[in-house]
């Protein structure tokens, strides 16, 4: 079974971080996984797009994935990329902060999170993602909890090892704001 998740946002959200997060943390846990990124040339404020298949065998989907089982979006902008990609009855955690009024697409669930303001609270401006990514994994049970704060270590250079502490605090958060949907998508419930 794969789990396709596309993630999006801009240049400075760790949408590129979470995706490498979150195929470290399948790889832990003994899951075949696949993860390809496309970004502009733009450091900041340039579109930022990941897919990542997790799968409980060899993965079977191609590099760039046609539809997807769930996504975090982290801005508006790639919005219709989302939209056109996902399967009915997907999942989709968004940041409640940046997106004016919840996407609208019927047959898809979409999960409001405050990334932005959570990730402000705890003095991380650039967590924003990982809080994102706490709250998916508590959705959807992808992947674990602990083995995204441990993949910090394994992704991050040594120079920035110091964040780890304050990264791991946004992602633990994110996943504290979810209580009230955690497992609601759950990942490996044996469903396509």
């Amino acid at each position: 079974m794969d789990r396709e998740v596309l993630l999006t946002g801009i240049g400075g959200q760790g949408v590129q971080l979470a995706a490498k997060m979150i195929a470290q943390a399948g790889m832990a846990a003994g899951r075949e996984v696949m993860q390809f990124s496309m970004f502009s040339g733009v450091m900041r404020g340039g579109a930022s797009e990941c897919t990542v298949v997790v799968a409980d065998g060899p993965v079977e989907a191609p590099p760039i994935v046609p539809h997807a089982w769930a996504a975090i979006a982290m801005h508006p902008t790639a919005l219709a990329m989302i939209e056109a990609k996902l399967r009915p009855g997907s999942a989709i955690l968004y940041n409640a902060s940046i997106f004016d009024e919840p996407p609208s697409r019927p047959d898809c669930t979409w999960y409001g999170i405050d990334a932005t303001g959570i990730a402000a609270a705890h003095e991380n401006h650039q967590a924003q993602s990982l809080v994102a990514l706490g709250a998916f994994a508590r959705l959807t049970e992808l992947v674990d909890l602990e083995a995204l704060a441990a993949s910090l270590a394994e992704l991050l250079p040594a120079y920035r090892h110091q964040t780890i502490p304050a990264n791991a605090e946004c992602l633990r958060a994110g996943a504290a704001a979810a209580a009230s949907i955690a497992g609601r998508f759950p990942a490996w419930n044996g469903a396509d």
